[in-house]
């Protein structure tokens, strides 16, 4: 294990004169990219409503500087030279991965990627009036757009078997169809069984009144803020605002904001998206500082990175052993909870319920969302469904999956905006989950007393491990390297259908 001390001793992962020229002429790149992290945050958070069009053209300019700087030919023949160079490090190869897979990108026609960023705000607009009128009818012209600029898309970027193949891969790198079937194929049926096997008489599928329990958002505030105090936070490096639809933001190695938000009732909605999005900042804020500036400074895939929010919010979150810690601190917040039980906050926080919402879907049900869609969208992709079907395959699937059907179009397949900007996301979110799956189970025989130190509170030496495994790196390992590094593992959905099972059906 490397310690601070070496850490501090080493001033630079990059050695060969090409890559370090590379990374100089990268430097540009990364001031925009620190500009437009924090104009897409303040967009979220407190420009003002009005402010929309100034921002717009200002984004598209910037959008615009970046593709520029990007496809200069003195920065790609850079970039090709660095391919031929042998003897790399693994930071400097990592340098050079990264910026062929956005190259690749950067170089599909600018016609093609007009016409997406087009249609997709057309697309947009579309969803908004058709979910608002529950009517799929008046986003299927929209749809159709998208589809046939991602099939153009993927045929641009190419692929070898499937044409979803090269829109997944763009999402986590090295995923194919036949990949996500055989991940599918194994989680799902395991899903099922345990599912139902949950009977009426579990505690776990019992509602708990809480649920409809109002309380002050201030007091929520400041029971978001203990909990990141819990975790180790430094406010130094981090701050939490609220915005309508959570999320994360790194902007530099001290400068990693997210965002909650407050409903207003059912508290834990608001706890566990603040835990979630503490699970990305973790991950940002962990990593070797030495790449900060580079291509590097990210996380390997968005699977890797929802593996992290996944694993906090879920993994530690839910667990008895921090629901006993957090137990004294919520009832000194809420007066509510007074006459509430540790076992009743665990249960209300593990609550399993089978809903056509996925947002609203907890840690057992959430993965049977995640296949229905991507299972649609590999279809759209290969032809195989047109889209005046997809309302009633969407209904179908989600009976089979999860016993229930969706009661209008609004409930069912207009329920999330993702499409708008195309397909190969969705399957990311389940990638997440097994590889929290894969860590915790990981986690538990190499971490010594873990349960005893997350009811006691002390979470450093887990988060010690996690940057030694995964934050550390950033983007230096492809993700399937990283765990085969870091785990001797893949994408293995043993560890997470192992760790439901015990927890929902023996764990009483």
């Amino acid at each position: 294990m490397e310690t601070s001390a070496q850490r501090s001793k080493t001033t630079t992962r990059f050695k060969n004169p090409t890559v370090k020229k590379l990374l100089e002429e990268y430097k540009p790149l990364y001031a925009l990219d620190h500009a437009e992290s924090i104009m897409d945050w303040d967009l979220e958070t407190y420009m003002p409503k009005e402010g929309t069009e100034g921002r717009s053209v200002a984004s598209s300019q910037i959008t615009l500087i970046h593709q520029k700087f990007f496809l200069d030919d003195n920065f790609k023949n850079l970039v090709l030279r660095a391919n031929e160079i042998d003897g790399l490090n693994d930071y400097e190869r990592g340098v050079v991965r990264v910026l062929n897979r956005t190259l690749k990108v950067m170089n599909l026609p600018p016609k093609l990627l007009e016409e997406q960023s087009i249609a997709s705000t057309k697309a947009f607009t579309a969803w908004q009036e058709a979910r608002e009128k529950s009517d799929f009818k008046l986003f299927a012209p929209h749809l159709d757009d998208i589809i046939r600029i991602q099939r153009e898309m993927a045929d641009k970027l190419g692929y070898e078997k499937h044409p979803y193949d090269a829109l997944a891969d763009l999402y986590e790198e090295g995923m194919t169809v036949e990949k996500l079937d055989k991940i599918f194929s194994n989680l799902i049926p395991v899903l099922g069984k345990i599912l139902g096997s949950l009977d009426q008489s579990s505690p776990f599928v019992k509602s708990s009144k809480l649920e409809q329990v109002p309380y002050n958002k201030e007091q929520m505030r400041i029971v978001n803020e203990e909990l990141l105090k819990l975790m180790g936070f430094d406010f130094g490096k981090f701050r939490m605002d609220v915005s309508a639809h959570p999320f994360t933001i790194a902007i530099s190695p001290s400068d990693v904001r997210i965002t909650t938000r407050y409903e207003g009732v059912d508290f834990k909605k608001s706890m566990s998206t603040t835990i979630h999005e503490a699970g990305h900042a973790i991950y940002n804020l962990q990593m070797d500082p030495l790449i900060a500036g580079t291509p590097l400074f990210a996380g390997t895939s968005f699977g890797i990175h929802e593996s992290q929010s996944g694993f906090l919010e879920n993994m530690i979150g839910r667990s008895r052993e921090f629901v006993h810690l957090v137990t004294p601190m919520l009832k000194n917040n809420f007066g509510f909870l007074e006459d509430y039980t540790e076992e009743d906050l665990y249960y209300y926080f593990n609550t399993v319920k089978r809903t056509p919402i996925r947002t609203e879907a907890d840690e057992l049900t959430y993965n049977f969302h995640i296949a229905l869609r991507y299972e649609l969208e590999k279809a759209i992709m290969d032809g195989k469904v047109s889209t005046n079907e997809l309302p009633e395959l969407w209904n179908s699937r989600m009976e089979d999956y999860l016993g229930i059907r969706p009661k209008d179009d609004k409930e069912g397949i207009l329920q999330d905006v993702h499409w708008t900007d195309g397909f190969g996301y969705f399957p990311t979110y389940s990638l997440g989950n097994i590889v929290a799956g894969v860590i915790i189970g990981k986690a538990k025989k190499e971490i010594q007393d873990f349960d005893k130190n997350v009811r006691a509170g002390n979470l450093m030496q887990i988060k010690e491990w996690l940057r030694v495994k995964i934050h550390r790196f950033g983007g230096v390992y492809a993700p399937q390297e990283l765990l085969r590094r870091s785990f001797d593992e893949d994408y293995n959905p043993n560890y997470l259908t192992d760790y439901l099972e015990k927890k929902y059906l023996h764990s009483g």
